[in-house]
């Protein structure tokens, strides 16, 4: 015959052991939750960022949402419309966009014609990105239309940008200008390399205007990334990343080995951000995503 106590013994065993898991199941989901609320953590060496538009079949809510649990601080190229989203999940945009209807790529500072229309633009997007209290805002050369030389094109951007310069100072925003290719996404712009680019921050002489090197469009221009990164890195406010060729994932897929260039980066003392802007190829765009800040977070 069963000991009614022994019973009684046993089936208190059963009971605390499952309740132990339970409970070891709940605090478990409760600890992945605010892992996931909290984001990934990341060494801190870089600040992380992501281009809006390489992942624009994403409502942007989703997209900050992911932008969080990876670890990132930042959605970027956004336009004043969007600041509200980004700022709703405690994201920065790192890199404010200055295309408008008129206004671009290929119609920028490097014609005297377009100053006037460029000043009240900018102005508006000064004042917004101040507002919103964000820092740096993207500007253009624009195209060698009409062969317009190189050195007059550097003069005229020069004397366009310092009508605005004393006004992004005093808002403290940074006017940064993109170093794009011509040879294959953007024919015929002008600011196309390093020493172009350096040469207008030179004329310029502000600490409000800087280089936006473009890491993807600066290895199909010229290559040799490093030494040009430790040579001018005084005159970079921002990077962006892509696989060269094609501008896809950053991984083995393609040319650019991106750990030793962070690691160059980080060595130059830089304290803003590297965005990832490369066009995702596979099924999860977001893993892609993830993948790249990993390979750069060095």
């Amino acid at each position: 015959m069963e000991n009614p106590t022994s019973r009684r013994n046993a089936m208190r065993k059963i009971i605390g052991a499952a309740t132990t898991v339970a409970l070891s199941g709940a605090i478990n989901s409760r600890l992945n939750a605010a892992d996931e609320a909290m984001g990934a953590v990341l060494k801190g060496r870089i600040n992380h960022s992501v281009c809006r538009w390489c992942y624009n079949t994403f409502e942007l809510d989703a997209l900050c949402k992911a932008a969080k649990n990876i670890g990132l601080q930042s959605v970027e190229l956004l336009t004043v419309e969007e600041f509200a989203t980004v700022k709703k999940y405690n994201l920065t945009c790192a890199m404010v966009s200055g295309i408008g209807k008129e206004w671009g790529i290929t119609k920028g500072w490097n014609k005297k014609e377009n100053h006037e229309g460029l000043e009240d633009w900018y102005k508006y997007l000064i004042d917004e990105t101040a507002k919103a209290g964000f820092k740096n805002l993207i500007c253009f050369s624009g195209n060698r239309e009409r062969n317009l030389d190189d050195e007059d094109g550097l003069k005229n951007c020069a004397k366009g940008l310092k009508k605005i310069l004393h006004y992004a100072e005093k808002k403290k925003v940074t006017l940064v200008m993109e170093l794009l290719n011509s040879r294959i996404d953007h024919p015929d712009y002008m600011c196309d390399h390093t020493d172009w680019g350096v040469e207008l921050c030179k004329k310029i002489d502000s600490d409000n205007f800087k280089l936006l090197y473009d890491i993807y469009h600066m290895q199909i221009m010229e290559g040799d990334i490093i030494r040009r990164i430790r040579e001018n890195y005084q005159y970079i406010a921002h990077y962006h990343t892509g696989g060269v060729p094609g501008r896809h994932e950053i991984d083995e897929t393609q040319e650019i080995y991106y750990p030793a260039i962070m690691n160059a980066i980080v060595d130059t003392g830089f304290k803003g951000f590297v965005a990832q802007e490369f066009i995702p190829v596979r099924a999860d765009k977001l893993a892609s995503l993830k993948q790249g800040v990993s390979i750069c977070d060095v």
